[in-house]
């Protein structure tokens, strides 16, 4: 197999052919490397490619047989392998406890060759640049971010290093990155992915892991992949009645939709992604289902002093984790081991009394009205980002020496006021590579379903791949295409 048709291949793709006899995990392995030392030096997105790539366990068969994989630097761990999070103080930090995520990916044949690049706001920044690890850039386009915070995860997949790999959403952390990069990025229902044996509910349930990739159909065979509960877990959610795989052969049905017309909260959306929406609007409707304009869930005003009030304390234990953390790795919290904004965050956490009961409260508060508005719908169809990708130098660069609290909080009202929102009510949302601008840049659409019903997401987002496929757009960079 040549390098031009490893990278035409989906996840899926690949695994056929492991088991078909046609090509072997060595093969794949090796030919990731090319692709790496082929687009890598350009993208900055692999921070380490394991020397032993070639010799990584992985069970034969499973739904992924011998498919290259690729780890955020971030979220789920692999025990001894390193894990820096984008920061100079864990510099060297090695983990001795491996995820369940990962033992899942092993049975299911994946290979875990290497970390990519996420931003040092400990997974809060939506660009994608660090001082440990440089710019990762966008491969439609160098200049641009390529979202984060599962920033080289996305940039990898999309240059063709690997078809599929682990990301984890917070607030958008897959989302964002698909959406700018291309790619398919679900952040499933809370619960769905075990976060054990160490890290069951993090950060009150916000954020999850999962993977970013090409195709709703390696979507679906992760989520047989990596859903499922595991001792500890808080709450066992609803499982589903078949394979996910599966639901790519039954029929949706009939849905009633609910589209975001109307910008929510301080969004401007920009033309081409209000075109891209209405559209995609219109091809549901063709498709036979009911389609309503919902207005936004929340009152902007409300959304974020309840945002505020879940902020404070988590500001204020990110500040309490980062002093263990400072002391277990024996260094100062100081300018020569985290970024200028994350010091200034780090601060203003320690200045903060924090109450644990007003921050549950509002969580619980912001939950039952996204539920209750949610509620009269299957699905809604939102944008995933109202802009396309930004600049590097953009106004929320984590890097920069001048971002303020404040600059920062009015930056994020503007560009995530469709994420961050379903990681607190715990609905299942993908993007979608629905769309391109006029200059070449993917737009990505949300689909969100109800909490626990990925199997609708699945079928929906088949139907909109055969309707409106993307498999024909190629960025700029891709291994392979020289």
């Amino acid at each position: 197999m040549r390098l031009g048709e490893y990278v035409a291949y989906d996840a899926t793709g690949l695994a056929s052919l492991v088991r078909k006899g046609e090509v072997t995990p060595l093969d794949l392995t090796q030919l990731a490397r090319e692709a790496h030392d082929e687009v890598n030096p350009r993208i900055n997105a692999v921070i380490q490619l394991y020397e032993d790539a070639e010799i990584v366990a992985g069970a034969d068969g499973g739904l992924f047989h011998g498919v290259p994989f690729l780890r955020k630097d971030i979220g789920a761990t692999e025990a001894g392998r390193l894990q820096e999070r984008g920061c100079r103080l864990y510099k060297g930090h090695r983990p001795d406890i491996e995820s369940y995520f990962f033992r899942r990916a092993r049975a299911a044949g994946l290979r875990t060759l290497g970390r990519t690049t996420t931003p040092e706001l400990f997974g809060g920044s939506g660009m994608s640049e660090s001082i440990l690890n440089g710019i990762t850039g966008n491969p439609w386009n160098l200049e641009r971010s390529a979202g984060g915070s599962s920033s080289g995860a996305a940039a990898a997949v999309a240059a063709g290093i690997t078809p599929v790999a682990h990301g984890t959403d917070g607030g958008g952390s897959i989302r964002i990155p698909a959406a700018w990069c291309g790619l398919v990025g679900l952040n499933p229902s809370r619960g769905r992915v075990s976060g054990g044996p160490n890290d069951q509910d993090r950060s009150f349930g916000l954020p999850r892991d999962f993977v970013l990739c090409r195709s709703v159909r390696d979507m679906a065979a992760a989520l047989d992949v990596f859903a499922g509960p595991h001792p500890g877990d808080p709450f066992i959610i609803v499982q589903p009645h078949r394979a996910y795989v599966e639901q790519l052969s039954q029929p949706t049905g009939t849905l009633k939709v609910g589209v975001a017309i109307s910008a929510w909260g301080a969004a401007k959306v920009e033309p081409e992604i209000q075109q891209a929406v209405e559209r995609t609007a219109a091809l549901l409707q063709e498709m036979g289902h009911t389609v309503i304009e919902m207005p936004p869930p929340y009152e902007s005003a409300e959304y974020y002093s309840l945002r505020l009030r879940i902020g404070k304390l988590s500001a204020k234990l990110s500040a309490d984790s980062l002093e263990e953390d400072a002391r277990a790795m024996g260094r100062p919290i100081d300018s020569s081991t985290v970024e200028p904004f994350s010091l200034k965050l780090y601060e203003y956490g320690k200045k903060l009394t924090a109450s644990v009961g007003d921050s549950l409260e509002a969580l619980r508060s912001l939950r039952y009205r996204v539920g209750e508005a949610m509620h009269p719908y299957d699905i809604l169809l939102t944008p995933t980002m109202p802009m396309v990708a930004l600049p590097h130098d953009c106004m929320i660069c984590p890097t920069s020496p001048t971002l303020s609290l404040e600059e920062f909080a009015e930056a994020a009202r503007a560009l995530y006021p469709y994420l961050g929102v379903f990681n607190v009510s715990g609905h299942p949302s993908v993007s979608l590579p629905l769309a391109q601008s006029a200059s070449g840049l993917p737009i990505g659409l949300q689909i969100v379903g109800r909490f626990g019903d990925e199997a609708t997401l699945v079928r929906v987002a088949r139907d909109l791949e055969e309707a409106s496929p993307w498999r024909h757009r190629r960025p700029s960079i891709l291994a392979g295409a020289i």
